[in-house]
């Protein structure tokens, strides 16, 4: 046996996964990777901690980890539960969802002392996602010094677009010094796009493809054969939409403006910015859509109106970079699940030609356009943790 542990870690929550690399290929996902194990920890440094457990191989028992309280024990707890269940000696890589790799990593990359201590360098561009990212990468390394990890990047995807979607107007030199665009959630826009032959008929790989990756966290990626073209996330995971807690795009004057005239910190400011706006900030509810979904508050129902026209409105941006688009696609958890966002979004772009079929939408049915629809309209559930098998697996042939 050859396996592969899959750790997708974020702020209060860790995610994994034992895939098998010796299967038939997937038609899917065009990989041998197959999931043995899925589960998560959930509530990581809260009082409210958990995990549960998602299981696909025959035989393992009912009892999953013990639940943790951070990012730390839960690895421990993993290990022993794996350990326990004969699973552990046939672990050949572990791969981690890393957010941002900066200019450096362009490609999923063996982690060593000094590749981990670059990835450190970038956490002010991810404040939300690096540490947590780098938090299991260091625990394994103390407790199984010998085990091959690989980081896989989310900006990795993107790293192809032409420079002009990468640059900002900025002095020249500081491109080089690496202030550009990134973008974001590429492990999800990697998976969606090598199901887009699976899941659309007759799919042309050259079609004009805008996927709506909407959950915690929200971007647009615009994808023309299979390479990302533009993205709405730039040098950090701020920019683009408005999202759970995080503001989106916002002038950067403003930002000048609130410390110079307002008083505060970059601190301050970093905190407003990344934990207390989007549509927490916005409604003065919750960052959840389901609660702001379920509520009859104005403000609630002005965030999101707001939500989904920043989304329509860079969809407009994304086919500009396109020169048109053939498919909208939506994905994560809001994209997968919250009918009444994808129903308003497509009401937005009516002037693309774009009809959505309701009871299909409903649904949440894989096709949601109607049959008059000049745009494919579709709801594709989106894996990272498979994308990271895949690259891992592909690595150690």
């Amino acid at each position: 046996m050859a396996n592969i542990l899959v750790i997708n870690s974020g702020s209060s929550s860790l995610k994994f996964a034992l895939f098998d690399t010796e299967g038939p290929v997937d038609s899917g996902s065009g990989s041998s990777v197959h999931v043995l194990v899925k589960g998560q920890f959930s509530g990581l440094g809260t009082d409210r901690y958990d995990v549960s457990m998602t299981r696909h191989k025959p035989g393992i028992s009912t009892v999953s980890p013990g639940s943790a309280p951070d990012h730390h024990t839960a690895v421990a707890s993993l290990l022993v539960w794996l350990e326990r269940h004969g699973l552990l000696d046939d672990i050949v890589a572990v791969g981690h969802r890393v957010v941002h790799g900066g200019r450096h990593f362009q490609q999923s990359t063996p982690l060593d002392a000094r590749s981990v201590k670059l990835l450190e360098a970038l956490t002010s561009l991810a404040p939300l996602h690096q540490p947590y990212s780098l938090a299991p990468i260091k625990a394994l390394q103390t407790r199984l010094p010998d085990m091959r990890q690989i980081a896989c990047f989310d900006t990795a995807f993107h790293a192809k677009q032409p420079k002009e979607a990468r640059q900002f107007a900025l002095p020249y030199p500081m491109y080089d010094r690496g202030f550009q665009r990134y973008g974001f959630h590429g492990l999800s826009y990697d998976f969606i796009s090598r199901c887009l032959p699976e899941v659309i008929p007759d799919f042309d790989r050259d079609a004009k493809v805008i996927v709506a990756h909407l959950g915690n966290g929200a971007s647009l990626c615009a994808i023309q054969s299979r390479q990302s073209v533009a993205s709405t996330m730039g040098f950090t995971a701020l920019e683009g939409l408005p999202m759970g807690t995080r503001s989106g795009a916002i002038d950067a004057g403003l930002v000048l403006h609130l410390i110079t005239e307002e008083g505060m910190t970059p601190d301050d400011v970093s905190t407003l910015l990344y934990k207390e706006s989007g549509l927490l900030g916005l409604s003065g509810i919750s960052s959840d859509m389901r609660t702001l979904l379920c509520s009859d508050k104005p403000r609630a129902k002005q965030a999101i109106a707001h939500y989904c026209y920043r989304i329509a409105r860079e969809i407009g941006s994304l086919c500009a970079a396109m020169g048109g688009v053939d498919h909208l696609v939506f994905t994560a958890g809001i994209g997968e699940h919250a009918a009444p966002v994808r129903e308003r979004v497509v009401a937005q772009c009516d002037w693309l030609g774009m009809r959505l079929d309701a009871s299909a939408n409903q649904a949440n049915q894989a096709c949601i356009s109607a049959s008059d629809s000049q745009i494919g309209v579709w709801v594709i559930p989106t894996d990272e943790e498979r994308v990271i098998a895949a690259d891992c697996a592909a690595m150690l042939r």
